[in-house]
C-alpha cells in the first residue's frame, strides 16, 4: 500500500520552463510574438517539417488544417472511433460527417484494410489517430489517400517523439497532401498548458492555417506593433482565435529542450511495466510493431531499438484478460485507488456517446474490436517525473 497518491499524470516542470515564462513577460510580448515563431522553428526542425504553426490547442490545429484542405457541409472524412471527442467534432464544425473506421485488436489504432471500403465520393480526407504514442500505419494510409486524392490528417496529440519507419512523426514527406496536429496539453508528452502545433511541407496549407488562425488578419499581422511594423492590416477571410502567446511558447521552448530525456523517462517506466507484468497471464501489455513483444528488454537496454519504430509512452495501455481474473474493469481500477494508485481509461468509443448514437444510430457491435478492447483497457500512470 502506497502512503501518499500517485497521479495518473504530472507535467515535468522546472526552472527553465520558469525562466523561458518570466522572460516572455520582463519582455512585454505576452501574446503572439517572437516566442512563439521561435518555437516553431525549433519544433520543424526537431521534426523535420517545413513549416510549423503554433496554436492554442490541437483540436485547433485540426480544425484549421480541415479548413485548408477545403472541407465543405456534406463532405465525409474518415477517422477512427477509439480517440477523444476533439478528433471527430472539428469534422463536424463543417457540417461534414465523421466516417468511423474500426481498430486493429493489436495496437488500438484505425485499420488500413478498413478504411478503403468506407471511401466513398464524398469522401475528403482521411484523419488517423496515433494513439498512445504508437504510430498508426502511415505508410498504407497515404497509399490509399494518393490512389483516391484525399488529404490525410494525422492527429498526433499524444505521439512526441514517436517514430514510424525511422522517421519521427511530424514530418510529413509525403505525396499527398497532409498535416500533422500535435497536442501540448498539461498531460501530454510536452506541454505549454494549453497549445498546439500544425506541421506541413505543403506552402499553400501553413499558409492558409497561419494568417486563419488570427481572424484572417494579413501575414504577420503582429509585427503592427514592432518598430518595422504598420497599423494598416487587411482581413483576408473570417478566421478564428487560435493563436498561441508567448507565454505558451517560451514554456514549449523550454519543453521541446528536455523532450527526448521525459521521453527516455517513460521509456524506462513503460520497460520496467512491461517486464513484470509479462509473468502475469491476467494482463496484456503494450503492442511492440517491430518485435511483437515488450518494446524494453534486458537484451537492449542502453541499445537503440527503435531503429524503426519508436513509442513516444505518453499512454501505458493495459489490457485486463477479463476471463482470467476474478474482478470487473470497474473494481480493478478501484483497486488501485485503494492502494493510491490513479488510473484512467482512454477511450470510450466515440460511437458509445449519447450525441453519435443518436445523430448517427450506431449501435455498440458497429465496430466490434474499438468496443471489446475498450472493456477491458486501463491506463496507468507514466509521466517523466514519476
Amino acid at each position: 500500500m502506497r502512503t501518499n497518491f500517485l497521479p495518473f499524470a504530472l507535467p515535468d516542470i522546472d526552472n527553465t520552463e520558469i525562466d523561458q515564462v518570466r522572460e516572455a513577460l520582463e519582455s512585454g510580448w505576452i501574446t503572439t510574438g517572437p516566442k512563439t515563431k521561435q518555437f516553431e522553428e525549433e519544433f520543424a526542425a526537431v521534426v523535420g517539417a517545413k513549416h510549423a504553426v503554433a496554436v492554442n490547442s490541437c483540436t485547433a490545429a485540426m480544425h484549421l488544417a480541415l479548413d485548408a484542405i477545403g472541407l465543405n457541409a456534406g463532405d465525409e472524412v474518415i477517422t477512427t472511433p477509439y480517440t477523444f471527442a476533439a478528433t471527430a467534432e472539428v469534422i463536424q464544425y463543417f457540417q461534414a460527417t465523421p466516417v468511423f473506421v474500426d481498430i486493429r485488436q493489436a495496437d488500438f489504432n484505425i485499420d488500413p484494410d478498413l478504411i478503403e471500403q468506407a471511401i466513398t465520393s464524398r469522401t475528403r480526407a482521411i484523419l488517423p489517430v496515433h494513439i498512445a504514442g504508437l504510430s498508426a500505419d502511415l505508410d498504407a494510409i497515404y497509399a490509399i489517400a494518393k490512389r483516391y486524392d484525399l488529404a490525410v490528417i494525422e492527429d498526433a496529440a499524444h505521439a512526441f517523439p514517436a517514430k514510424y519507419n525511422n522517421r519521427i512523426i511530424g514530418n510529413a514527406k509525403r505525396d499527398t497532401r497532409s498535416a500533422v496536429c500535435f497536442s501540448f496539453y498539461a498531460t501530454k508528452t510536452m506541454t505549454t498548458g494549453e497549445g498546439g502545433m500544425i506541421c506541413t511541407n505543403d506552402d499553400q496549407l501553413a499558409e492558409q492555417c497561419r494568417f486563419m488562425s488570427l481572424h484572417g488578419i494579413s501575414k504577420d499581422a503582429w509585427k503592427r506593433y514592432t518598430a518595422e511594423g504598420s497599423w494598416y492590416y487587411e482581413i483576408l477571410a473570417p478566421g478564428y482565435k487560435y493563436n498561441m502567446t508567448d507565454i505558451a511558447a517560451g514554456m514549449g521552448l523550454a519543453q521541446l529542450a528536455k523532450g527526448n530525456s521525459m521521453w527516455g523517462k517513460r521509456r524506462e517506466i513503460a520497460g520496467k511495466y512491461n517486464r513484470f507484468f509479462a509473468e502475469f497471464p491476467e494482463v496484456q501489455t503494450p503492442f511492440d510493431p517491430e518485435h511483437k513483444k515488450p518494446y524494453y528488454d534486458d537484451e537492449r537496454e542502453g541499445q537503440n531499438s527503435y531503429d524503426h519504430h519508436q513509442h513516444a509512452w505518453h499512454l501505458y495501455m493495459l489490457r485486463l484478460n477479463t476471463a482470467k481474473l476474478s474482478i470487473d474493469r470497474a473494481s480493478f481500477i478501484e483497486e488501485l485507488k485503494r492502494r493510491n494508485i490513479g488510473a484512467s481509461v482512454h477511450f470510450i468509443p466515440l460511437h458509445l456517446h449519447p450525441f453519435y448514437k443518436e445523430t448517427y444510430g450506431y449501435q455498440p457491435d458497429d465496430f466490434p474490436v474499438a468496443c471489446h478492447e475498450y472493456l477491458r483497457e486501463i491506463s496507468l500512470p507514466i509521466f517523466s517525473k514519476m
